[in-house]
């Protein structure tokens, strides 16, 4: 009663805010699933894999603070991680030596704080521009990185890069991060207070003005903003978050190298963005899922991996620019009227027909490879375990019939969606009963 007068006096009103308990139940299931996932997928490779993922996260979230949130293709965002992870491992081998003290665990803020360094140094040159001019001069910067990181080899540790040992320091609670799980759960503990952190920052006042500097910078000038000083100061904040999954990543290698600062790596996080959609917050996370499969998990299967990311990547702009993100979110308004029902069959009658032409698209470049790349070591070959021989009639033929029959089920599957959608859209809309 004191505070609602207290409140009178001074003209405000006070309001009750009700828990957000959708959010709570979406975070509490992330952290549960990165509790339990090590408890399900036992394996050294699967453990590897998901470490990767959660490093993969975090950068690719913290470039969409540039892309997806303030509008800032940056061709040269793996400066900022890779030189995070120098500066990481330089400080984890003098722990090592006994030269200064420091956890493991909070080797990812030291990367985080070099990154920042790095966006505070190289931010207020690229951020004088915006627009294309700003990611030529991304470019430009990560080239200059990647090219010094092979003329100081004091630093870069040259062609060969910096190598470590992350089994420093006293044990704590017999935690020392020898065995792959410990790293993981590190990573795991790291990626979800990152992403916490970056989602929250999506709902102070820097993050709302971020998205207007996105969406009409001129306008945001006009109310008297200094657009250059909300770029510089998101890419600070993006490139210390950089930083920590840069550092994540020298722990988990215990090497850094001129990779880690190449315009592959910039690419590659590009890539991931893209793919899960910067439109939507948990976008990048479904990125950088799909990336890693492709780039780790792909990749021990097929050498030509590399086509299938390319591919996978074109399709996703030309018939999903929204990235697998919006797929998710069309399906909001279904559920909610609970219509979703109606699709399902549809949906799986498309993913049956999407599954033919993939089979298809699979069986024609494992041919062409081994006829054209690997046929000095024979010709015969097997996919998901029956052998068959490249140079022969027979295979062709089936990738032929797979290709007609997939192109045909995609083509009515797709009029299929379309009809149904559109009437399940009118009914939503009250256009019928």
């Amino acid at each position: 009663m004191q505070q609602r007068r207290e409140a009178a006096a001074t003209g405000r009103t006070m309001r009750y805010r009700p828990l957000n308990l959708a959010r709570w139940l979406i975070w509490g299931l992330t952290a549960a699933l990165m509790l339990v996932m090590p408890l399900f997928f036992t394996g050294g490779f699967a453990i590897t894999l998901m470490s990767q993922m959660g490093i993969m996260i975090i950068f690719a979230l913290s470039y969409n603070m540039l892309l997806g949130q303030t509008g800032m293709l940056s061709f040269g965002h793996a400066v900022y991680a890779g030189l995070g992870a120098f500066i990481a491992i330089h400080v984890l081998n003098m722990v090592g030596a006994g030269k200064v003290w420091l956890p493991v665990s909070l080797l990812p803020v030291v990367g985080g704080l070099a990154g920042a360094f790095f966006g505070v140094l190289f931010g207020y040159v690229t951020t004088k521009k915006s627009g294309t001019t700003f990611a030529m001069i991304t470019m430009g910067i990560g080239e200059m990185v990647f090219a010094s990181s092979l003329m100081f080899p004091d630093f870069f540790g040259g062609e060969g890069g910096i190598s470590t040992n992350r089994m420093v320091g006293e044990a704590v609670f017999g935690i020392t991060y020898g065995p792959g799980r410990q790293v993981y759960y590190l990573i795991a503990v790291w990626c979800l207070l990152s992403m916490v952190a970056m989602y929250a920052w999506t709902q102070t006042p820097l993050g709302r003005i971020a998205n207007a500097v996105r969406d009409n910078p001129e306008r945001v000038e006009f109310i008297g903003y200094n657009t250059q000083r909300v770029r510089y100061l998101v890419l600070i904040l993006s490139a210390f978050f950089a930083g920590i999954s840069g550092a994540l990543s020298a722990i988990n290698f215990e090497i850094v190298s001129a990779e880690n600062v190449s315009a592959v790596r910039s690419g590659g996080v590009l890539l991931a963005a893209f793919i899960g959609g910067a439109g939507v917050f948990f976008g990048p996370v479904i990125g950088a899922v799909v990336f890693i499969l492709f780039a780790v998990a792909l990749s021990d299967l097929t050498k030509a991996w590399l086509l299938y990311l390319g591919l996978f990547f074109v399709l996703m702009v030309m018939f999903v620019p929204g990235g697998i993100a919006s797929l998710l979110t069309m399906q909001v308004p279904l559920l909610a009227h609970r219509k979703l029902g109606r699709m399902l069959p549809d949906y799986g009658r498309a993913a049956a027909a999407g599954l033919v032409l993939l089979a298809a698209v699979i069986l024609t470049v494992e041919l062409v490879y081994k006829v054209q790349v690997d046929s000095a070591n024979g010709t015969d070959m097997s996919l998901i375990g029956i052998g068959f021989d490249a140079g022969t009639v027979a295979p062709w033929l089936v990738a032929a019939v797979l290709w007609v029959g997939g192109l045909l089920a995609c083509r009515a599957a797709k009029a299929r969606v379309r009809a149904t959608w559109d009437k399940v859209q009118a009914e939503i809309t009250g256009g019928t009963a």
